[in-house]
């Protein structure tokens, strides 16, 4: 990772949604997550946050997250800490502010990954260190840098490609929207009623999307979403705080499942990503993901170089 990259940094931002950040400063990270993935290919180590430390909060389980940014820490030379919900008291007998005037005398930066976007929101106002928003009800930024990633070193680039996300509407979907939005990408969305995206984080997508000639479109049918995808995505189709819908949900979405059948509308050289956790069966098919035209488990290695450039950038 060159020094140009930390002349470019973004040293003392937060990161709390995609919709914060410029297509330079996405492009900034992207590319910085590339060149640390080379260079760790190569032996080449990096010691940016040599003495640095970054406190992570979890009120949501998490295995990707929190060990990509543990590891990722770990290897820029730094010490990450884990903090679960029993561990802090946030909003349980301290306010958000108080934990937050206390957390910036320990630390260099707080991950947190939480139900509420507004828990988050109110921790980097009142914290003066980079907070990094590792998943909310309503976005998952740091996930769809990755994702990002993952569709250009696989297709080449990523402006003018067609990205057909197929399931429920959910904080992933936003983010994509978000992202897809800034990068060039267009984006379909295939969802049952009642399962659309939340309207103003699409509103404000498509207002992004207008400006760069992006179309962002939300429809009903799968086979539809998917003509012409340069990369195809699913998600789980109940998520953490959703348990009790399960049943529900799996005949609500039963029709729109990432299977072989699907994959023949979309390009010969598709690539599928999808999160994880992975319901297989259910969302995807064994035959799929474990397919020629999954990229699912470089995308999730690819957590681990994206969060490494995000907390470089920020924190370094």
């Amino acid at each position: 990772m060159s020094g140009a990259y930390l002349d470019k940094s973004l040293k003392g931002r937060d990161f709390l949604t995609i919709s914060d950040f410029t297509a330079e400063e996405i492009r900034l990270l992207i590319d910085a997550a590339h060149d640390l993935k080379r260079d760790l290919k190569k032996g080449i180590p990096h010691t940016i946050l040599q003495g640095k430390s970054l406190g992570m909060i979890f009120t949501k389980p998490s295995t990707r997250t929190r060990v990509s940014f543990e590891v990722g820490m770990y290897q820029l030379g730094g010490y990450a800490l884990f903090l679960s919900s029993q561990d802090i008291q946030l909003r349980r007998g301290e306010s958000l502010p108080d934990t937050a005037a206390t957390l910036e005398r320990y630390l260099d930066g707080i991950m947190i990954r939480t139900f509420d976007q507004e828990d988050v929101d109110e921790l980097a106002q009142y914290a003066s260190i980079p907070v990094i928003n590792g998943l909310t009800d309503i976005v998952h930024p740091t996930q769809v840098v990755a994702d990002l990633m993952t569709v250009e070193e696989h297709q080449g680039k990523l402006a003018g490609l067609k990205l057909a996300y197929i399931g429920d509407g959910n904080n992933v979907a936003h983010s994509l929207l978000q992202i897809c939005a800034r990068m060039g990408v267009h984006m379909t969305i295939a969802c049952p009623q009642g399962y659309e995206p939340d309207v103003s984080v699409l509103q404000a997508a498509r207002k992004d999307a207008a400006k760069s000639g992006v179309q962002l479109e939300v429809v009903e049918d799968p086979v539809e979403a998917v003509k012409g995808a340069d990369a195809v995505y699913t998600d789980i189709w109940a998520s953490m705080g959703q348990e009790k819908e399960q049943e529900k949900r799996a005949q609500v979405f039963q029709h729109y499942q990432v299977n072989t059948e699907l994959l023949k509308g979309a390009n010969e050289d598709v690539i599928v990503l999808h999160c994880l956790p992975a319901h297989r069966g259910e969302e995807i098919t064994d035959e799929v993901i474990d397919g020629p035209h999954s990229v699912v488990f470089d995308e999730a290695e690819n957590r681990l170089h994206a969060h490494k450039a995000i907390m470089a950038l920020l924190i370094g």
